[in-house]
């Protein structure tokens, strides 16, 4: 595997080039429309002067909060679980004594070989530190902000990493949500993130930062200073999995500037890339995903320009622009009513004095072809008038059929959405189980909270899989009693 900063750029750029063919415009590029378009900045670029009213209709973003709302909504509770392990009621007996022991003893009461009661309870402690680390990380938001990612660019994409800062002594997971177009794969071909050869991260960073990063590292300190522009300089972050011949698979990275090793390639623990990647529509033959804003623009820019001209037209209509004979007209011009305007001359002069540009004629059904294009442009993307509250529907059972086939058409996308969720969760598991080594876990057991002692190495041959459950407002209740 290249571990040359010369050779992992030479990668990169060979990535970010391929990146550049998808699409008429390629993904950077269509994404900072798709991102306009969307805000609302529509008019961009149009040489309209400042006399006309630019209007805009936004149905891009209309559409776009209507399905990430819906798709967000009723999220299954997670939760982890103990492969290949029984839960019988004798396993469930043992689990409450082994929670007595520890209360009592602590780390002393867990003894021998890990039997089913003790991994279950293992189980049940990880998927509570699960939900702590969700709440600590604001794990809704950063998922939130990666479907709106998807939305907008085609793909979003959730990164996790070791925090050394949250936790100065032990260290925690830390998590956030990374632009598609800093991120590049080895194969664009392979749509499962885990198959991919290496994947490379870019950002920009502070020089001093990056400086200071490479010393604490051993890297090339003075070499640095070459690759920095302006203060900042461009970092590439490399991952890439070490097959083992034992079967055993670890994730090693390594980081460099274009011609700097701020970090010698090292074992990150992991055997996962902890990677987690939504695509709001899926790409049939490519990894990265597609908008459907994209699709949308040329019905938004239709929308907008007729609408515009619509009110132009009854401007003109409502305040006709007024044209004066200089000649015979001496006195100053307003748009007062009741005005008296002196006019010396003929009645010819008079008559010829003073007239009106007549506006655009446009036909009585132009409101209405208005409407009709931006209700077809909801309808064919799955967001009706009535879902949106637009049209008042007297007959619930009428209103509760439309939502249903709205949300039937978004059930792909929700089911993709909640294995987009589970990977995050099965990512996090493996940072448990690889980095967390000794600690001891909060637990509750009715009103008694105690701890759970934890160590990732007498665990180490456990594995965990991902259990949904739907949430409930018993659910619900539960993890706030247990938060507390």
């Amino acid at each position: 595997m290249k571990t040359v900063p010369k050779d992992i750029f030479g990668e990169y750029k060979k990535a970010a080039d391929f990146k550049n063919t998808v699409g008429t415009k390629g993904i950077a590029e269509q994404s900072r429309i798709n991102e306009r378009f969307y805000r609302g900045d529509q008019w961009y670029g149009v040489a309209a002067g400042g006399e006309r009213p630019l209007v805009r209709h936004n149905v891009i973003k209309r559409i776009g909060d209507y399905k990430m709302s819906q798709i967000m909504l009723n999220e299954d509770k997670i939760r982890y679980a103990v492969d290949d392990i029984t839960s019988l009621e004798t396993d469930r007996l043992c689990e409450e004594e082994l929670k007595e022991r520890i209360i009592k003893s602590g780390k002393s009461g867990l003894s021998g070989v890990p039997g089913n009661a003790e991994l279950s309870l293992m189980a049940k402690a990880l998927s509570r530190n699960r939900e702590i680390c969700a709440k600590r990380l604001g794990l809704a938001n950063i998922c939130a902000k990666a479907l709106k990612d998807s939305y907008i660019k085609g793909t979003g994409i959730v990164y996790t990493y070791w925090d050394t800062d949250t936790k100065p002594n032990i260290g925690d997971i830390g998590c956030e949500v990374l632009s598609v177009n800093d991120v590049f794969f080895a194969d664009p071909y392979e749509k499962n993130i885990q198959n991919q050869p290496y994947i490379i991260i870019s950002g920009f960073y502070n020089t001093e930062f990056v400086k200071r990063e490479a010393e604490h590292f051993g890297g090339e300190v003075s070499l640095i200073e070459k690759d920095s522009a302006a203060g900042k300089v461009q970092v590439l972050t490399k991952l890439y999995k070490n097959y083992k011949s034992d079967g055993t698979v670890e994730v090693m990275c390594v980081k460099v500037t274009e011609n700097a090793v701020i970090r010698k390639p090292f074992i990150t623990m992991l055997h996962k890339y902890p990677l987690a990647l939504f695509c709001f529509e899926e790409r049939e033959d490519i990894i990265y995903g597609d908008s459907e804003i994209t699709y949308l623009i040329p019905n938004q820019i239709a929308i907008n320009r007729m609408i515009t001209a619509n009110v132009w037209s009854s401007m003109s209509t409502g305040m006709p622009i007024m044209v004066v004979n200089g000649d015979t007209v001496s006195g100053d011009i307003t748009n007062d009513p009741g005005q008296i305007i002196k006019i010396y001359g003929s009645n010819e002069d008079v008559k010829g004095a003073i007239s009106f540009i007549s506006p655009p004629d446009y036909s009585k059904d132009f409101s209405e072809n208005i409407n009709n294009l931006i209700d077809n442009t909801l309808t064919q993307s799955g967001a009706t008038a009535a879902v949106l509250g637009d049209e008042i529907l007297n007959n619930a059972t009428a209103l509760s059929l439309m939502r249903n086939s709205t949300l039937l058409s978004l059930q792909l996308t929700k089911s993709r959405y909640k294995a987009f969720l589970n990977e995050i969760a099965a990512v996090w598991a493996d940072f448990f189980m690889s980095c967390y080594g000794e600690r001891n876990l909060k637990m509750t057991s009715g009103k008694d909270v105690f701890f759970v002692p934890f160590d990732s190495n007498r665990y180490k041959n456990a594995v965990l899989v991902i259990e949904t459950e739907e949430k409930t407002e018993e659910t619900e209740e539960e993890g706030k009693d247990e938060s507390k």
